[in-house]
């Protein structure tokens, strides 16, 4: 009994060693395994700054900064405690977006300048020679309304037609007494042709009543407008000689003007017939609104030789706020357009190439060149080289390709 009892002691006792032997194995490979690789660093560089280099670790002498170590395979930082690539980038200011298709207004912007309505301007001149004797509207930009004076001027031919309308008038009447029919009319054509000659140098029509009922010819004339608006040019000085020439005034009607739009002439197709545009003014607001519309009522058929622009023209009414020469921005709207537009700067734009990085997960990432399109405000249209889902980095591009050149060089 005593023999059996030993020998199963003996066996217990070989079993916990081997069973304590198992266990300390896996502890000890576990550890083994848990062990880090030890790498050596081929060169340090500063975080903030990628493109600082040092062949021993240390601090960096711009922000003071601990330089992180680069590996063979590209990799970069500490053994512990170290932020990873993925860390590093979006501290760094690295963010990543979605690329997805937005509605964009393909509109078109251009300048312009408000012009005189051409079709509500009007030259005045006298039909006769003469001498000025004075002048009522004196000044450039003058409001004159219709049938205000102009000036007052001496003609020779025109006295002298005078003096033939009253001469016919005397003989009309001598001829009225007369028995002979036929000389009474003859006589009355007379004084009609007289007076259409007087109408015809335009003389009106109470200047030539005062003429018939005075019997006297009125040796100077005024000379009145014959429509509203504004001064626009004026050459009528007193004592100045005039011919039918001369070109007194020019008077612009101001209630209704055009807007000139210079269209660059690689826009050209884009404008038509009928269009709309927002009009807008520096400084000035049109019933609370900013701008105003209008319809393109006309292109001009051929584009400006010294500055390769098209005009275009907008035919809008004035209360008085648009003036000759304003400039003005223009807006014409198109249809929207379903476009993949990303930030302007998550491109980076090497003049022959154009490049994105896309995220690939963990801080890696992808280089792919890609070509754009149409640019709005800060963002631009990808029209090849990206798909709709894909992730890109959308700032941070300078950081993500100095790390790509960091690469490429330790490889």
């Amino acid at each position: 009994m005593m023999r059996l009892l030993k020998t199963f002691l003996a066996l217990s006792f070989i079993a916990l060693l081997l069973v304590a032997g198992f266990g300390y194995g896996r502890w000890y490979s576990t550890r083994a395994a848990e062990k880090p690789t030890i790498r050596k660093p081929i060169y340090y560089v500063d975080a903030m700054h990628p493109w600082y280099r040092s062949d021993k670790p240390g601090i960096a002498p711009d922000c003071g900064m601990k330089l992180v170590p680069v590996y063979a395979d590209g990799t970069q930082g500490f053994a512990t405690d170290t932020p990873s690539a993925a860390e590093q980038q979006q501290l760094a200011g690295v963010r990543y977006e979605e690329a997805a298709f937005s509605t964009v207004q393909d509109s078109l912007r251009a300048v312009g300048r408000v012009t005189a309505d051409e079709s509500r301007m009007m030259r005045i001149q006298s039909r006769t020679d003469g001498w000025i004797d004075t002048v009522q509207a004196d000044y450039t930009g003058k409001y004159i309304a219709k049938g205000d004076p102009l000036l007052t001027f001496y003609s020779p031919e025109l006295l002298g037609s005078e003096q033939e309308f009253l001469l016919a008038l005397k003989a009309h009447q001598t001829m009225q007494a007369s028995s002979m029919a036929d000389s009474s009319t003859n006589s009355h054509a007379l004084v009609e042709a007289s007076r259409r000659r007087l109408e015809l140098l335009k003389m009106t029509p109470g200047q030539i009543d005062e003429v018939e009922s005075s019997g006297k010819a009125l040796p100077s004339i005024t000379l009145f407008s014959p429509a509203s608006g504004y001064i626009m040019a004026r050459n009528a000085f007193p004592s100045q000689r005039i011919t039918p020439e001369t070109e007194l005034y020019t008077l612009a009607d101001l209630s209704q003007v055009w807007v000139i739009a210079d269209v660059f002439e690689a826009d050209a197709a884009r404008v038509h017939l009928g269009q709309t545009a927002r009009i807008s003014f520096a400084g000035l607001s049109f019933a609370g609104n900013g701008s105003m519309s209008a319809k393109v009522s006309y292109i001009q058929p051929q584009v400006d030789a010294a500055t390769h622009t098209m005009k275009v023209r907008f035919v809008v009414p004035n209360a008085g706020q648009l003036k000759p020469d304003l400039y003005a921005d223009i807006e014409f709207e198109g249809g929207g357009a379903r476009r993949l537009m990303v930030p302007a700067e998550a491109v980076l734009d090497a003049g022959t190439s154009k490049t994105m990085f896309l995220d690939k997960g963990d801080g890696r990432f992808e280089q792919r060149q890609v070509e754009t399109g149409e640019r709005t405000d800060d963002r631009v249209e990808i029209v090849k080289g990206l798909a709709a889902g894909e992730r890109y980095a959308a700032s941070g591009v300078f950081l993500l390709e100095s790390e790509s050149q960091m690469k490429a060089e330790s490889k």
